[in-house]
């Protein structure tokens, strides 16, 4: 069968029967594959260009704040890469935000918007936490149950962020070691059995125990800047935190 030549040959090549097939070239992938963290190239992790599927799973963390008498709910749906295999994991993919209080709609629905996009874009995304905890309210914030500062509405949007990505294992919680946390065990009952022992008297005749509503730690405690909680009382001399065990004296 003849073969017409249309354009001027530039190079040819001997070709014999034992020369081996050029290998096809392999189509590239959108994805982003995990070489640097030491997986296989068929590993998936989170980019840009991974497409939505139909279903996403999620969560929802209701906000009650004394800034206003209705609820936020936010909402983190997660995707699942990489499935029924050894490394399957959840990553966030977007977030919703709602309420019946309409005074926020504008910068909420952007604010969820820009962060939908920063979990979208992959890599690692924990800062946002801190970025929303950064951001504070010029008219003041207040203290939630359990006497832990919220400097801002943002703020308790980051401290949801922040619960969701420890529940899906992206942000792991050191935490404090065995000896700390006896060591904070031991200074909780000494501050309580010295406080119990100074209110004795008052107390044989008083109304009794404030009951469910009784906070966490003292009234009198001091704001911890560590963990902006008031746990911050007078242990031998020194200011300790009894929440985060974080002390004047080292």
């Amino acid at each position: 069968m003849a073969i017409k030549i249309a354009k001027p040959i530039s190079d040819f090549e001997v070709v014999s029967p034992d020369t081996p097939e050029p290998a096809a070239e392999q189509p590239q992938t959108a994805n982003l594959v995990a070489e640097a963290d030491g997986l296989p190239t068929n590993v998936v992790q989170m980019h840009e260009k991974v497409e939505r599927p139909e279903m996403l799973v999620g969560s929802t963390y209701k906000i009650k704040t004394p800034l206003s008498d209705h609820a936020l709910y936010v909402t983190i749906n997660d995707i699942v890469l990489n499935p029924q295999t050894p490394y399957e994991k959840r990553r966030p993919f977007e977030i919703f935000i709602n309420s019946k209080n309409m005074d926020h709609f504008q910068w909420i629905v952007a604010l969820t918007r820009i962060i939908s996009a920063v979990f979208r874009k992959g890599g690692d995304v924990t800062f946002l936490v801190e970025e929303l905890r950064s951001v504070f309210d010029p008219q003041g914030g207040y203290f939630k149950r359990g006497g832990k500062y919220t400097p801002s509405l943002v703020a308790e949007i980051g401290d949801a962020i922040d619960s969701h990505m420890r529940m899906i294992g992206m942000i792991r919680d050191e935490g404090l070691d065995e000896h700390q946390q006896k060591l904070i065990d031991q200074k909780r009952r000494e501050f309580e059995d010295h406080s119990q022992s100074a209110t004795a008297a008052p107390d044989a005749g008083g109304l009794g125990d404030a009951g469910e509503d009784a906070p966490a730690f003292p009234p009198e405690a001091r704001l911890c800047l560590k963990c902006q909680t008031k746990a911050v009382v007078m242990l031998d001399g020194c200011m300790t935190c009894l929440n985060c065990g974080d002390s004047k004296c080292g």
